[in-house]
């Protein structure tokens, strides 16, 4: 009955009049139905995320032509700030959508998914690449169809690393929500009712007590849904790990043991999911059956694919002529800004980036090997990511400002508290998908620490290590649009960054200035993949490929 009133009430809210400029009650009473809102958001966000990640990855990982352009366009998408795609997306959603809130609600649940989506992709992409050879030499032996290997193979090898990005993906969305709910476009203001919305009003407003009181609420919702979901799924992920002898150890969710015991579910799944598995399994057998109907489609494909290649060429052009003209009007001063922002900003990036990687692998690699603290540690990780740091940033600010560290050591804190999450979280995927028969090698030889760690360790997690890398840099791109901005108590305070240039464009409503920066970004970003990320893929798909033969 709660869950029917839950999706009344938003199914009533969403087709509601529009109204972009709603009271935020920062009454504590008003939080659990601010909760009910954010959650279906993020929810929604998620289950596009994924629907979307498992294609794009799929395709990426198995089609070199496509890869050679995916990926980067991957790690350049991930790395524009979400007020970089704010303007475009919040415009379209309200122009199809103008008389109904469901506009605005769209725009926000678009901009959660660009913050959730990427890594899943890349997850995807990195597991399907680390495929072991003898188990795709096994799919062809077997002449399994394109959706036997992706059922049978490719979606159980992805499952465990999937499944932790999806948390560090949804943390993210509660990262965003302070972004996503509440915004300034020009001169209007958009504000939609949600804990993101709650936390921004009060921060603004110095209302301590409103601030602990949305993060209280927040940790209970994330609590909740780490023991009814994440928790549940990590115990039923360990039938996926790549190993020939039975773990000692392994995590186990009352919930997911209540669930397998129910006889009503275990009926549902029978008469529905069973069938329709079997239907599509026939389904797709037949087609590879039948060479002729199978070189029609190719053909069809094909020119669909010429097709769409000249429609979208056409479009690049005139989105080229169009951004050309755009940028004549910059001045400069805006393109000085520009290049000094982002010298400024990529070097905290990195400075960031170092910071995170000396206590995450560690600590993610301690994690990973001990399911039984995995199941305290996670949790704890899980909220610590998924407080938004616009939250406490205030609070950092003033107590460095105190002790005369200004905004420069706060921008590379509030850069950790966005960053470094991704790390952690990657490596302890990759630290708990070491199969059990080569940790007893380990013991049976001996191996001191450091061997361990040279021979096992670090090649295991090396994989995970570069897509948390990449996804962590793509996240402290998405940070510093906050980190170097900030409003507290009518006051702003900012630094000089890239980050502070686009806050300051998308205020102002300024969008050569933003067309401007996000053209710096993604040539920066598709250099650094060009020069580093992507090899460093190759050489995980390659050297470090858990394989037996």
């Amino acid at each position: 009955m709660a869950l029917f009133y839950g999706l009344l009430s938003l199914a009533r809210y969403w087709t509601a009049p529009v109204n972009t400029q709603a009271n935020i009650d920062l009454n504590p009473s008003a939080l659990p139905a601010y909760a009910l809102f954010s959650v279906a958001r993020i929810a929604v966000a998620y289950f596009l995320s994924l629907a979307v990640s498992v294609i794009y990855g799929y395709v990426a990982a198995n089609s070199a032509k496509a890869e050679r352009l995916m990926i980067p366009l991957l790690d350049t998408l991930q790395s524009i700030p979400v007020l970089c795609f704010l303007p475009g997306v919040m415009i379209s959603m309200v122009a199809l959508f103008p008389t109904t809130q469901l506009g605005v609600e769209l725009g926000s649940i678009l901009l959660i998914f660009t913050g959730q989506v990427w890594n899943m992709a890349f997850s995807v992409y990195s597991s399907l690449k680390s495929i072991p050879r003898e188990m795709l030499e096994a799919a062809r032996l077997y002449r399994l169809s394109w959706w036997q290997k992706l059922v049978q193979l490719e979606l159980p090898h992805m499952a465990i690393g999937l499944i932790w990005n999806s948390m560090m993906s949804v943390a993210g969305g509660w990262f965003a929500l302070m972004v996503c709910e509440m915004f300034v476009l020009g001169n209007r203001d958009l504000r939609l009712p949600g804990l993101g919305s709650y936390l921004q009003t009060a921060s603004n407003a110095g209302a301590t007590r409103s601030i602990v009181w949305g993060l209280i609420a927040m940790v209970a919702v994330i609590i909740l849904i780490d023991q009814l979901v994440w928790r549940p799924i990590i115990a039923w992920s360990e039938k996926f790990k790549f190993e020939q002898v039975e773990a000692s150890e392994s995590p186990g969710s009352p919930v997911l043991n209540f669930l397998r015991r129910s006889k009503l579910l275990s009926r549902i799944a029978s008469v529905s999911v069973a069938p329709a598995r079997e239907a599509l399994t026939l389904y797709f057998a037949r087609g590879d059956a039948v060479p002729q109907a199978a070189h029609h489609e190719r053909n069809l494909a094909k020119w669909t694919s010429w097709i769409l290649a000249a429609l979208a060429t056409g479009g690049v052009l005139y989105a080229v002529g169009k951004m050309g003209l755009m940028l004549t009007s910059l001045a400069r001063s805006d393109l000085r800004d520009i290049f000094w922002g982002a010298g400024a900003t990529f070097l905290r990036i990195e400075l960031t980036l170092v910071l995170a990687a000396l206590w995450t692998i560690p600590v993610g690699v301690f994690i990973g090997l001990r399911p039984k603290l995995s199941a305290i540690a996670q949790p704890m990780a899980q909220i610590a990511a998924s407080i938004p740091a616009p939250a406490l940033f205030p609070i950092v600010l003033l107590l460095l400002i105190r002790v005369g560290g200004g905004l420069g050591i706060a921008s590379i804190v509030l850069l950790l508290l966005g960053t470094q999450w991704y790390i952690l979280f990657n490596v302890i995927a990759g630290a708990s998908a070491i199969p059990s028969d080569l940790k007893e090698v380990c013991e049976t030889f001996h191996l001191s620490k450091i061997q361990r760690w040279r021979k096992l360790i670090l090649p295991a997690i090396f994989p995970y290590l570069i897509t948390g890398f990449v996804t962590a840099s793509g996240g402290a791109w998405n940070a510093s649009i906050i980190a170097e901005y900030f409003r507290f108590r009518n006051q702003t305070f900012s630094i000089t960054g890239l980050g502070a240039v686009i806050s300051r464009a998308t205020d102002a409503g300024n969008f050569p200035v933003l067309l401007g920066a996000t053209i710096v970004i993604s040539a920066m970003v598709v250099t650094v993949n060009r020069l580093i990320w992507r090899r460093l893929y190759t050489l995980a798909s390659t050297r470090f490929k858990l394989e037996f033969t």
